[in-house]
Order: C-alpha cells, then structure tokens, then sequence
C-alpha cells in the first residue's frame, strides 16, 4: 500500500511539473528602435547608443543588419565591403607620454564602415567613412533593415535611414554640413579676460580675436600662432604664464618666436574621456595662455585667453589667434 501510494505521489509532481511554463527566452513585439533615420558626421567615428527598446525581451538579443542599399533600392557595395579603421585595443586615459605609446594601444582591423552591435544594437560609422567613399547629404543616402533576435522569436524592422553628412574636420566651425564651404562669421575665443588693447587701453572681447584653423601638411603635428592687427607674428614666449607643458596632449615641444608646436596623435581630443588636457565633458581639447603685468595703480593683472575645441581629421595643423581689433598690451602700465 505504501509503495502504491509514493508511486501516485510521484506521478502527480511529475504531472504537474509538466503543466508549469518552460523556461523560454521571450521576445515582445513591442520592442523597437527609438529613431528611424541617423546622420552621422562623416570623418569622425560615430557611436549611435540608447536607441532600442528591449521592452520586456530576453536578453541577449542578436542585430544584423540584413539589406544595405541605396534610396532607389540597388545594392550599396561601398557599405558592405571591409575597410582598414582603426580602433583602440587598450583603453587610453590621458597619461600616455609618447605617440608611440598611444599608437600602441591602436590596432588597423577590418569593418564595414557602418555597423551595429551584436548585441548592444547601437550603430556605428567609422571614421574611414569619407565623402569620397559614402554618399553624404544633400543625397537621400541609404535605406537598410535590421534583424532582431532572440531564442524566443525575431523581428524585421524595415526601411530605416542612413543620411551621413560631410565632413567637418573641426569645431568649432562655420561650414555648410549639405556643401563642405565655409559660411562666413569668426570663432572666437571660449575665455577671455583681462587683456587690454595696447592702443586703446580698453579691454578686448572674444569678438576682437578671429581665430583660424589651418591645415599645412599630412602628418601629426599641431602649433599655435598669434598674429597682430598687421597680421604679423606675436612671440608665443609673452604668454608667460601659459603651462606649456599641459598645454595639449603633445609631445616634442618646440617654440619659436613665431609658434609653439607639438607632436600630436589624431583625432585631438583622441576619445571622450575628461583629461587633463579637456574640457569637463571630455568632447573638446582645452587650451589656456595667460600673462600677467602690472596695471594701472600698480596693481597685478592676469590675462587668460582660451579655446575649447576639437580636430578631426590627421594632419599638421596650425590653430592661429589674429587679433583684429587691437594688439594685447604685455607691458606694464
């Protein structure tokens, strides 16, 4: 009777373990991408994050995308074939002391130049991706589908945008993203305080220094110059008070009487990360030159001139400060 009984008992657990749901991924179909069309900047590698609902799908889910090609619906090869890009095989975090040690860190692999994650489902464009190569606006770009998947189910998203914009090797900047040409209109400094005009003896303003992005040559390189009214070279040595040594992560300093140059790895800043050498977001290099002299009543003066800003594209770059208005005054009063 007992043996009768515990193999009823049996029977009943195994009866209702096989009534109880299966342990199986599950995929809603509500999940779905936040946005539908992306515009990169070309030139510089974008990271297109945040922007898919996992809803309440299990994870990991799997993105591929399926289908690349033109507006008018032909294949797009320039976008499914591999390209040489670079990407960082070692984190860099700004105490890096020599190009090489940042080029260390560095690997060439071979991607399409637009991607999505795997698993992260976050789009990427590299920098490798130039207007020679990829169709940027005002051209319609690209229309692609996505494929999205998990053990309990998949889901095409079709017909999502890719619309890259051109080129702009660096901020800030007054160029037409649709055209490449420059719209007119200065930068001007991001801090400026305590320097007076030599003739006028009034203060200048960020409007009173037009400050010009110069490219010069091909290789890793990035100087500093200041020209007066006459546009004739100011010594970079009158900016006395200038760290010249934290000015930029470059290496190699050498000052003339006419510019201050370093070596330099490409992009500056080289990620988003704060730095030493950035602003607190991490998005922009920031430089500051300062002097002081004695002023009126013989009292100390400092003055400060900075810039926040960002290079893209490799090369020997020249960042020139023109003052326009006035020449800085450096002697004492």
């Amino acid at each position: 009777m007992a043996l009768f009984f515990a193999t009823i008992g049996a029977l009943a657990i195994f009866g209702c373990k096989k009534l109880l749901p299966s342990d199986t991924d599950a995929f809603n179909k509500d999940a779905g991408f936040k946005q539908t069309v992306y515009k990169p900047i070309l030139g510089r590698t974008t990271l297109m994050g945040d922007n898919f609902n996992i809803e309440s799908s299990s994870l990991p889910l799997t993105f591929k995308i399926v289908s690349m090609r033109n507006s008018d619906g032909i294949t797009s090869p320039e976008l499914l074939k591999p390209f040489p890009v670079l990407v960082w095989k070692k984190a860099y975090d700004g105490s890096e002391k020599s190009i090489q040690e940042i080029e260390a860190k560095r690997t060439t692999e071979q991607h399409t130049l637009f991607e999505v994650g795997e698993h992260s489902g976050e789009f990427i464009m590299w920098a490798e991706a130039k207007s020679n190569i990829v169709k940027a606006l005002p051209d319609s770009g690209y229309v692609f589908d996505v494929e999205v998947s998990n053990n309990g189910g998949r889901k095409y998203f079709n017909n999502l945008v890719l619309q890259p914009q051109r080129e702009l090797p660096y901020e800030p900047n007054h160029i037409n993203p649709l055209t490449g040409a420059n719209t007119g209109g200065s930068i001007n400094p991001t801090v400026m305080t305590g320097i007076v005009g030599d003739k006028s003896g009034q203060p200048l303003s960020s409007s009173d220094i037009t400050i010009l992005f110069n490219k010069v040559g091909e290789g890793n390189s990035i100087s500093f110059k200041f020209l007066d009214t006459l546009l004739k070279p100011i010594d970079p040595a009158k900016f006395k008070l200038t760290n010249w040594s934290k000015l930029v992560h470059g290496f190699n300093m050498q000052m003339s009487s006419t510019s201050v140059k370093y070596d330099a790895a490409y992009p500056i800043p080289l990620v988003t990360i704060p730095t030493p050498y950035t602003n607190p977001a991490g998005n922009r290099a920031r430089v500051a030159f300062a002097y002081d002299r004695i002023g009126f009543g013989g009292f100390r003066v400092e003055a400060n001139l900075g810039l926040d800003f960002a290079i893209f594209e490799k090369g020997d770059w020249e960042v020139i400060f023109w003052f326009n208005k006035d020449n800085p005054r450096f002697a004492n009063d």
